[in-house]
């Protein structure tokens, strides 16, 4: 059985600099995989080549089964691919119940909005609380809560965030991963891109490590976190 997110040999290049070379993972349906690497590695490029917002120069994105590597960003949406980037991004003078309802926007049928919004809730409780405050009221993990939601309000298979936890204070992250871990919990595969190296390898099923736009190594996160590489070069372990 083939994986829902297959990426095969993937490079992608900006005003001719390479920002990804030879890329190659998977994601299954109901798993986290986690992307690390320090800034400039090619996270943000390979979740953007994903969605469809940039053009890969040479090698697949297969999702569920079908080529997806040259199609428009509008229908890789309604394949079932939703994009959280990073910094929020949230309708400030729009209620928190008006933001969760746009990112609805390609299924307009009740009973699936009513089903999203329960399953929003029950990922991060504090939403229903927040329900019609504006969101410009609410706090920054507040918001990062209302914008990951959002994210699933479309019914995606595959959930991909933008570093969540950036500039979020240390008490709410917790909160935003176990949202996350719900999302995940229903069937839904999530690719995650995270500076926070801690968080996410304890959240991920599977991690990436990306140096200079290619992927040097890849495995459960679980035997990833006790590395060598990445106790130094991520978790500032310094390794005899």
């Amino acid at each position: 059985m083939s994986a829902l997110l297959e990426v095969d040999s993937l490079a992608v290049a900006y005003d001719g600099m390479r920002a990804l070379q030879d890329v190659s993972l998977q994601a299954d349906a109901g798993s986290v995989v986690a992307l690390i690497g320090a800034n400039g590695a090619g996270k943000t490029s390979l979740l953007r080549a994903i969605s469809g917002l940039v053009r890969a120069q040479q090698g697949s994105i297969r999702f569920d089964g079908a080529e997806i590597t040259r199609e428009p960003a509008h229908r890789i949406v309604r394949r079932g691919i939703a994009h959280v980037p990073e910094g929020r991004r949230v309708f400030a003078s729009a209620t928190v119940r008006d933001n969760l309802l746009l990112g609805a926007y390609v299924d307009r049928d009740p009973a699936h909005r009513a089903a999203r919004l329960e399953a929003a809730f029950a990922a991060f409780p504090i939403l229903r609380e927040r329900l019609d405050q504006r969101a410009s009221t609410l706090s920054g993990g507040e918001q990062q809560m209302l914008a990951i939601a959002r994210g699933t309000m479309s019914g995606p298979r595959l959930l991909m965030l933008d570093e969540p936890s950036l500039g979020i204070a240390p008490l709410l992250i917790p909160q935003i991963y176990a949202g996350i871990a719900a999302v995940a919990a229903s069937g839904t595969g999530v690719l995650l891109v995270e500076q926070n190296v801690r968080e996410a390898l304890r959240a991920a099923h599977t991690a990436y490590v990306l140096q200079t736009g290619r992927v040097v190594m890849h495995g459960p996160s679980a035997e990833l976190i006790g590395h060598p590489l990445v106790q130094e070069a991520f978790l500032g372990v310094a390794v005899a």
